[in-house]
């Protein structure tokens, strides 16, 4: 049997059994009992991800190391990794102070903005464009107050030099986009990639191509933020289905930044930017406290053994910043681990092998997806973003129907969370994958599914969303495919 190597600490008080870290889970530890409460049914499968913890909207779990303490507390009703409750008279685990919410009418622009902040970003650099505007807006005035700097650019490009300028002093940096702005912003992201320059971009995704219409909503930037720039480069992409995810995933993408040492993308569209929602976020002063682990990989090495190149166990080097005495050159050309410039090619090569290792290699902890029904299902629908909202509301009133449809709901897109597919039911017939646009996620689906069920696309680009009601109309048809009526 596996030996436990980490323990799931749940606050019951606090848990409001929402379910998400159970959706989350890659091992399937967590479950949510009758009662609306977490549990951890399987201890030893844990493998310390802690999609959980940073997920969690009450702040109720905890992830450490087996026997770890977090800290003291006598006033908690704690379960650690397990359904037995530790004796009041015991000393049980502590908790961070939970960041007391603020329920609010929120839009998700601006909730990007909050999770920013709350994640200690302090640079901002771009240039308006719709639909992402209000993040530049909500920053502009956040930032100040933060001892942050905001810088509107000329242009997209320059835009998104600042931000790698200012993430080499150190500082966490961010920039917000859409379309146009976003495919000007490409070879800069490749630079990001090459020289190991954390940095978060957001794209605010609208119909296009081109200019397209502004306003409307779109998703056809899927590919692009994955293969936009040239080479074979490591990049990892969320995309949130609501204004409350946006801020957590804003979160998130931060932290993979700075911990990896790699461009994020926040892949965003009309729908859920411009949306308002009623939500329950935490004080931005205790959030910030709550997200000051969010580091890059720091230097520990003397100015004489120091190589800015040179990675540490976990593939990833510790990072120097500008000013702080290190020599350290930076270049978008192959480099050794001085940062200088190589033309040996078993150099270059394994430089770029572990570039993109960086990611390959903990592509189950970056998955994420949400799993909703799906335990019988016979047709899955697949989908992402504000797509998402009408897929959740039609399978819920096909499942009132008594028709054996589930969905699966993709958070990250990049890398492309397959496990999720491979572990689906044995008796699914159909998949069924709305988007707006062509088909780009069903290419991704097609490839994973290797003739396992029958994948069926279904686009939309007229820069409107399904309604519910018609996607329940298809799903109706599938269904009776799928039994054969």
């Amino acid at each position: 049997m596996k030996e436990q190597q980490y323990q799931v600490l749940i606050n019951k008080g606090w848990c409001k059994g929402c379910g998400i870290c159970t959706g989350l889970c890659p091992t399937k530890n967590l479950y949510l009992d009758e009662k609306g409460k977490v549990h951890s049914q399987n201890p030893p499968t844990c493998i310390g991800c802690q999609l959980c913890s940073a997920n969690c909207p009450d702040y109720a779990i905890t992830v450490t190391k087996k026997g770890e303490k977090p800290g003291q507390s006598q006033h908690l009703s704690v379960q650690v990794s397990g359904k037995q409750e530790l004796p009041q008279e015991q000393t049980q685990p502590s908790f961070p102070a939970k960041p007391v919410p603020k329920t609010r009418l929120l839009q998700g622009n601006e909730a990007c903005a909050e999770g920013a902040i709350a994640a200690g970003v302090r640079f901002f650099a771009g240039y308006p464009i719709t639909p992402s505007t209000e993040i530049a807006e909500k920053l502009a005035g956040l930032l100040p107050k933060v001892g942050g700097k905001f810088i509107q650019m000329e242009d997209e490009i320059a835009g998104i030099a600042a931000v790698l300028g200012a993430s080499l002093t150190g500082v966490k940096a961010i920039t917000a986009t859409s379309g146009p702005g976003f495919s000007l912003m490409q070879e800069n992201i490749g630079f990001a990639a090459m020289a190991e320059v954390p940095c978060v971009i957001v794209n605010v995704q609208r119909f296009g191509p081109s200019t397209g219409m502004p306003t409307s909503a779109g998703q056809g930037d899927v590919m692009q933020a994955r293969w936009g720039t040239h080479g074979d480069h490591p990049v990892v992409v969320l995309t949130p289905a609501s204004v409350e995810e946006t801020y957590h995933l804003t979160v998130k993408a931060v932290e993979i930044s700075e911990q990896l040492r790699v461009p994020v993308i926040l892949l965003m569209d009309e729908v859920i930017g411009h949306l308002r929602e009623k939500v329950s976020l935490p004080d931005l002063d205790l959030a910030v406290e709550r997200n000051r682990d969010t580091e890059r990989p720091r230097l520990t090495l003397s100015k004489e053994l120091y190589l800015p190149y040179r990675p540490d166990p976990n593939g990833v080097p510790p990072m120097a910043s500008f000013g702080q005495g290190m020599r350290f050159h930076v270049t978008g050309l192959a480099h050794d681990e001085t940062g200088f410039p190589t033309n040996d090619s078993q150099v270059a090569g394994a430089l770029v092998t572990r570039l993109n290792r960086k990611i390959a290699d903990r592509c189950d902890r970056l998955a994420m997806a949400e799993e909703y029904m799906l335990d019988d299902a016979r047709l899955v629908v697949v989908t992402y973003g504000g797509m998402a909202r009408a897929a959740r509301k039609a399978v819920k009133l096909a499942r009132a129907e008594g028709l054996p449809v589930g969905m699966l709901r993709l958070i990250t897109l990049w890398p492309f969370p397959e496990k999720y597919l491979h572990r689906l039911n044995q008796g699914v017939k159909r998949v069924l994958v709305p988007e707006m646009n062509l088909g780009q996620i069903k290419l991704e689906v097609e490839r994973i599914s290797k003739g396992r069920w029958q994948v069926l696309g279904l686009p939309k680009v007229d820069g409107e969303l399904f309604t519910p009601d018609e996607l329940l109309t298809r799903i109706k048809e599938e269904v009776a495919a799928c039994l054969g009526k």
